[in-house]
């Protein structure tokens, strides 16, 4: 068995507390840029939503006790003084509470102003407990009291009220108790045999640290004192990961159990590739998640959440590239079912861009707004919105190549000429159409003209790596060089008028921006570049966490803090350094 240890210690400021498979996290992240000065039991079904409020509490006056709050995977405390409460997830869908010299009041998170809105609070008299019922999750939360004295407000209330429970540990203990008390909070569907306490608060903590240190080892087993941000990256992974429900149809990692709550069509592939070498089955349903919602089109969503599918945009078709990694990185190789079934969602998804993305007597596909590039407001948009764009083509071209590959795996080897003649086609038209001998210009779709900008997006043809000719790769290395601040590649250039510190895409550094031009670069020849964007973005997640972007002359985090596609791209770039450090190793890229 994998010995047990505490883990990475994080701030709950920045990552959320939660476990494996689990739709709630314990945070005092309410909403988007949201904090409050409490933690509160947070789900992530249909929408985040905070359900309930956890306070600890003076012991002599019962007031609201001032804590300091820590937390590793496997267990968050609050301690005041000699007092401290402690929480451990039991499963996925349970926490044990357990305090000793504090008591803890458990409320409803907000107030209910009518019978369709915010909770309500009973005891059930059946299976015992004090039941929660939440109209915004479609949940219930279950409080077993197993230990300790409960003081009960506003139980079948209707209306405004408040609501909950307080936990104190009894005033003269037995031998058993020892002063404690300790009570379990479950999410339920609907209904559930009362809960028994089958093995004691510190199994539950050691269990906990074994799974999580099972899962390190599988996935990161190369990390040492050369990579220190990798468990805390395979953490934020392992903790962001729910189990199949609602829309959700696999094993999946959200973007975040902050605010970012979903499954992106692009971000999924980084997260993927992280996960291949030591969790494959978990990097397959990755990968394949966004293609069990691909529509008529061959169209795959904007994004997937338990309760709704977007489509009203795209995400640019960067997954002919993850493919051909992922199978590399993969232990195994895909069986020929797996081909079959990856083939024919990929041709589908190539075929989208193919047919009802490229305008009549059209050589290139276009994009129809930023969100479909994934880089929502970069500059490149600023003149129009539906735009060919010379990244789209080249991601394309990667497709097509991937197919091909695929095709003639399959024994289908007249598809797969076909499939090489259109990517040998595309970039063709791509060069000949866009550039413009010293750079990469966009063009309106409908109108024609043509523009370049101070943006990264216009560099993004590098990720072709070694089918790109010589001459172009090298001027593209030297444009790439320019974005290249302290902390990694700004996405917008800090001398461009244009650049915000906090400009999403209009500056910030970006992680799958990092991972794209790395591997572009690297196979292209260009390893200096290559290394020194690694080792930027390494040491930028190492001094400031896995935030959604960076500020690119600072360094500092910026909106979602706990962000997976990240530390996904960590995760590469830190396995990539580290089987390059083994003796009579040469440095590899992300295939290790």
């Amino acid at each position: 068995m994998t010995a047990a240890r505490p883990g990475p210690a994080f701030s709950l400021h920045d990552i959320p507390f939660s476990t494996h498979g689990s739709w709630f996290d314990l945070s005092p992240v309410l909403a988007q840029g949201t904090y409050a000065d409490d933690l509160h039991l947070v789900s992530h079904q249909n929408g985040m939503h905070p359900v309930l409020r956890l306070v600890p509490l003076e012991r002599a006056t019962g007031d609201r006790a001032e804590t300091r709050v820590t937390a590793t995977p496997s267990l968050l405390s609050w301690s005041h003084g000699s007092g401290r409460v402690d929480l451990a997830y039991e499963s996925p869908d349970t926490v044990r509470l357990r305090g000793r010299g504090l008591g803890l009041r458990i409320t409803a998170a907000a107030r209910a102003l009518t019978p369709f809105t915010g909770t309500y609070f009973f005891r059930d008299p059946a299976a015992g407990g004090w039941v929660f019922t939440s109209y915004e999750t479609g949940r219930r939360y279950r409080v077993t009291v197993l230990s300790g004295v409960v003081d009960v407000v506003g139980s079948q209330a209707l209306g405004e009220a408040d609501r909950g429970l307080t936990i104190t540990a009894a005033p003269e203990p037995d031998a058993h108790q020892d002063g404690a008390w300790e009570v379990a909070v479950e999410e339920l569907d609907s209904a559930r045999r009362p809960y028994r306490a089958r093995t004691t608060f510190g199994e539950v903590v050691a269990a906990a640290e074994h799974a999580f240190a099972a899962f390190a080892d599988a996935v990161a087993p190369w990390r040492s004192p050369h990579t220190p941000a990798a468990e805390l990256a395979v953490y934020v992974l392992w903790s962001a990961t729910v189990r199949p429900a609602g829309l959700v149809t696999r094993p999946a990692v959200l973007m975040s159990k902050h605010w970012m709550d979903k499954v992106w069509s692009w971000d999924h592939c980084f997260n993927a590739l992280a996960l291949a070498p030591g969790a494959p089955a978990l990097a397959r349903d990755q990968f394949s998640l966004p293609f069990d919602h691909q529509d008529d089109s061959g169209a795959l969503p904007d994004s997937v959440t338990h309760s709704e599918v977007l489509h009203n945009f795209v995400k640019p078709p960067i997954h002919g590239w993850t493919l051909a990694h992922l199978r590399r990185r993969l232990p195994e190789p895909l069986n020929r079912a797996e081909l079959t079934e990856a083939y024919d969602r990929l041709r589908r998804w190539t075929d989208f861009w193919l047919t009802v993305r490229r305008a009549p007597h059209a050589a290139l596909p276009h994009y129809q707004h930023g969100n479909d590039s994934g880089w929502d407001n970069a500059t490149a948009f600023d003149p129009e919105r539906v735009v060919v764009t010379a990244d789209l083509a080249a991601f394309l071209v990667l497709q097509l190549h991937e197919l091909a590959s695929l095709a003639t795996e399959l024994g289908h080897h007249e598809e797969a000429r076909g499939w090489t003649r259109t990517a040998e086609q595309t970039q063709a038209a791509m060069v000949d159409e866009l550039w413009t001998g010293e750079r990469f210009v966009t063009r309106g779709a409908e109108s024609g003209d043509t523009w370049g900008s101070d943006g990264l997006l216009d560099l993004m043809p590098i990720a072709l790596g070694e089918h790109l000719p010589e001459r172009i790769a090298k001027t593209l290395a030297t444009r790439i060089e320019a974005h290249l601040t302290p902390y990694g590649l700004a996405t917008e250039l800090p001398t461009s008028p244009h650049y915000r510190p906090d400009g999403y895409w209009r500056g910030p550094i970006w992680a799958p921006a990092t991972v794209l031009v790395e591997d572009g670069l690297r196979r292209a020849g260009h390893h200096r570049l290559a290394d020194e964007i690694s080792t930027r973005f390494r040491r930028l997640c190492e001094t400031h966490g896995f935030a959604e972007n960076f500020d690119a002359l600072t360094g500092t985090g910026l909106r979602d803090r706990a962000y997976t596609w990240t530390a996904a791209a960590y995760l590469l770039l830190a396995e990539a350094h580290a089987r390059s450090r083994r003796p009579g190793k040469a440095d590899e890229d992300l295939d290790g």
